[in-house]
C-alpha cells in the first residue's frame, strides 16, 4: 500500500510542477530559475543519500536518476543566471 501512495504522491507532483512551470510567463523564467537553485541542490542532496543508502535496488536506481536530473536543474539554472547577470554588466569599451 505505501507503494502505490508514493507513487500516487509522485505523479500527483509531477503534474503539479509541470503546470505550475507552464504557467509562468518567460520574463519571471529567468529570477524564478536562480531563486530554485538552492532548492535544487537540497534535492541534489538527498538524493545523493538515497542514492548511496542502499536500501534496497529501486531506491538506488532512482536516487541516481534524481542525482542526474538534480544535477542537471543546478547546472543549468546556474548557467542561465551567470547569462542573464552578464547581459545586465558593463559594457566594455574596446
Amino acid at each position: 500500500m505505501a507503494f502505490v501512495e508514493n507513487l500516487t504522491l509522485f505523479v500527483l507532483a509531477a503534474f503539479l510542477g509541470y503546470e505550475v512551470i507552464t504557467k509562468i510567463p518567460a520574463n519571471l523564467h529567468t529570477p524564478l530559475i536562480s531563486g530554485t537553485n538552492a532548492i535544487s541542490g537540497v534535492t541534489l542532496i538527498g538524493a545523493v543519500l538515497v542514492a548511496g543508502s542502499g536500501a534496497s535496488t529501486l531506491a538506488t536506481v532512482l536516487g541516481f536518476v534524481a542525482v542526474v536530473m538534480a544535477t542537471v536543474n543546478v547546472v543549468g539554472g546556474y548557467l542561465v543566471s551567470h547569462k542573464m547577470l552578464r547581459s545586465f554588466g558593463r559594457r566594455r569599451r574596446d
